[in-house]
């Protein structure tokens, strides 16, 4: 009776294929792996420059301006969705490009060195990594396009068309704003305010050629997007939602006045804050 030949392995299991050392089938399996991880790695990356370029971007918040919805080394997920193709709506917490004026050009965002850098500059650029631009502050939407928004009214609120509102997100011990505003929010633009609003240089403090409705407006153009929740320290994971309550009374605006050209802010005196997520 013949005898099965030796195949090194358990009966019924193929052995080596013929020919190849047992070192070579090992290299082969390590080459495959390394091209599957390099394959996941690639698909990766392209996934969250997709993810970054039109869905979702995470912002660090350096400032106190928003407290306590927000604080200082807070990593936010914004949402490139608003303003397009969703809209803005008031309460909305937004990230926009500096209109103008409104940063203290002294202050830098504090970067790495050599090799340390090389490598937050890649983790930023496909989005692993927060923004850390220097040129994007944060802030709540307060006034839509048309709205008027003023401060304040007998019993101390802003009001909005008229409709006094209660704003609950406001930093304790901080009134609705320290200086008087009265303003219609131009076409194409958003009224924005600190939720700590001792300590917010937003729509209130904005100097130029032109009214303050138009000065201190932000164009829907410059915003980034929504930011939606805090997810960095794990201990402040939480959902930004949009506070109903406090805007569901607001009638629609009369009118839509049109944008009468570019303002050339000059720098408000204060106050001063370094508000770049």
């Amino acid at each position: 009776m013949s005898r099965p030949h030796e195949t090194g392995g358990r009966p019924g299991q193929p052995g080596p294929p013929t020919g190849e050392a047992p070192g070579g089938a090992f290299l082969h399996g390590v080459l495959a792996f390394v091209k599957e991880i390099v394959i996941i790695v690639s698909l990766a990356v392209v996934l969250s420059l997709v993810a970054k370029t039109w869905l979702v971007q995470t912002f660090w918040i350096p400032s106190a301006s928003m407290m306590n919805t927000l604080v200082r080394d807070d990593r936010v997920l914004v949402s490139k969705l608003t303003p397009s193709p969703f809209q803005l709506q008031r309460g909305d917490v937004v990230v926009f490009v500096d209109p103008g004026g409104w940063l203290d050009p002294t202050v830098e965002a504090p970067r790495q060195e050599g090799i340390g850098e090389r490598i937050n500059e890649a983790l930023t650029w496909v989005g692993l990594l927060p923004e850390d631009e220097g040129n994007h502050l944060i802030k709540r939407v307060v006034g839509l396009p048309g709205d008027h928004v003023r401060c304040c009214t007998v019993d101390g609120r802003v009001s909005i068309n008229g409709t006094p509102i209660d704003e609950p997100y406001l930093h304790s011990g901080d009134t609705p704003s320290d200086v008087e505003f009265d303003v219609t929010v131009p076409a194409g633009r958003v009224w924005v305010m600190g939720d700590h609003r001792s300590d917010s240089r937003d729509s209130r403090y904005q100097e130029g050629d032109g009214d303050l409705g138009m000065v201190g407006s932000v164009p829907i153009d410059h915003i980034v997007g929504r930011a939606f929740a805090v997810v960095w320290p794990l201990e402040r994971l939480t959902w930004l939602g949009v506070p109903q309550e406090t805007f569901a009374s607001i009638p629609t605006p009369a009118s839509t006045p049109a944008p009468t050209g570019p303002p050339v802010p000059s720098g408000p005196p204060a106050p001063t804050e370094t508000d770049t997520p």
